[in-house]
């Protein structure tokens, strides 16, 4: 499911992004959804995707909001600190 889902948000920024790109947030809205589809399973990533759209809007302030780190990779960074 995740690869259709990568499939169509690289469709939507080649055939749409380009035309308007003023997103608020870095990375992009779509470049967000397409790293946490890679990065986590569907649900998650489609939670994650659906919250990230919710707030890209004129009241936010945007900026950097990178998509969160999997469990292992917080394991891992903790592993390395210590």
């Amino acid at each position: 499911m995740n690869k259709i889902m990568i499939k169509l948000i690289d469709s939507y920024k080649k055939n749409t992004s380009n035309a308007n790109p003023t997103c608020r947030y870095h990375p992009s809205c779509s470049s967000y959804s397409k790293q946490a589809y890679q990065k986590h399973n569907f649900f998650y990533a489609s939670i994650l995707s659906f919250w990230r759209i919710l707030r890209c809007n004129p009241l936010s302030k945007g900026g950097f909001d990178p998509v969160p780190k999997t469990r292992k990779e917080r394991e891992q960074e903790k592993d390395e600190l210590s």
